[in-house]
C-alpha cells in the first residue's frame, strides 16, 4: 500500500499543483482508506517529502553509477546521457524534482546525496585539469539550464526522438565548448582578445 500511495502521489504532483491535491483524492486514486495516508505517512507534507526523496536518490544514484575516467569532459558528457536516461525513463519523478517541489539552488551546498554532486564532482575535476575555465556554479547552470530544456521538450513531445538526439548531442558538446580555457562563455570570443 505505501509504494501504491508514493506512485499514486508522484503521478498526481507531476500533473497537477501540489496544493489541488487532497488526502482524500490522493487516498480515493490509490485504492486506499485516507487513514492509510496518515498510517504510513503522518502527513500529506510527508508523503510528498517521501516522494520528493524518491526522486532525489533515484537521479543521485542513476548519475553515481556513471564511471569516473581519465578525461573529466567525456565524464560530464556522460552524466549528461545519464541525468536525460533518467529523466526519460522517469517522467513523473522528473516532474516532481524539477516542478516546484525540489527547487535547484546551485548557490547552496550540494549534499552528498545531491542528485546534482556527481556533475559538481566532474566539473572541479575539468577545472582542475583545465579542461574548463570558469566558475564551477556558472558551469553546472549552464548545463543543467540545457540538459534541462532538452529534456522537458522532449518529455513535452515537442522533439521527436531523432530531433532530441541530435539536440542533445550538439548542445551539450556546445555549452562545454562555451567553458574550454581561453573563452568567453556566451560570446564566442577568446578572453584577451580586442574587439
Amino acid at each position: 500500500m505505501k509504494d501504491r500511495l508514493i506512485e499514486t502521489a508522484t503521478e498526481m504532483l507531476a500533473t497537477r499543483p501540489s496544493e489541488s491535491i487532497s488526502v482524500r483524492a490522493l487516498a480515493a486514486a490509490a485504492g486506499a482508506a485516507t487513514a492509510a495516508v496518515y498510517t504510513l505517512f503522518g502527513s500529506k507534507d510527508a508523503l510528498i517529502g517521501e516522494v520528493r526523496n524518491r526522486a532525489v536518490s533515484g537521479l543521485f544514484a542513476e548519475m553515481s553509477d556513471v564511471p569516473t575516467g581519465a578525461d573529466p569532459l567525456a565524464d560530464i558528457y556522460a552524466l549528461a546521457q545519464s541525468y536525460r536516461k533518467w529523466a526519460l525513463d522517469h517522467r513523473h519523478l522528473y516532474a516532481v524534482l524539477f516542478g516546484g517541489i525540489q527547487s535547484f539552488d546551485p548557490s547552496g551546498p550540494a549534499g552528498t546525496g545531491d542528485p546534482v554532486r556527481p556533475l559538481l564532482d566532474a566539473i572541479g575535476r575539468g577545472l582542475a585539469t583545465s579542461a574548463l575555465d570558469g566558475d564551477s556554479t556558472a558551469i553546472a547552470v549552464s548545463l543543467w539550464v540545457t540538459l534541462h530544456g532538452l529534456v522537458s521538450l522532449q518529455l513535452a513531445g515537442a522533439l521527436d526522438s531523432t530531433t532530441a538526439d541530435f539536440g542533445f548531442d550538439s548542445a551539450v558538446h556546445a555549452t562545454l565548448r562555451g567553458w574550454a580555457p581561453g573563452r568567453v562563455p556566451g560570446t564566442g570570443a577568446t578572453r584577451g582578445a580586442d574587439s
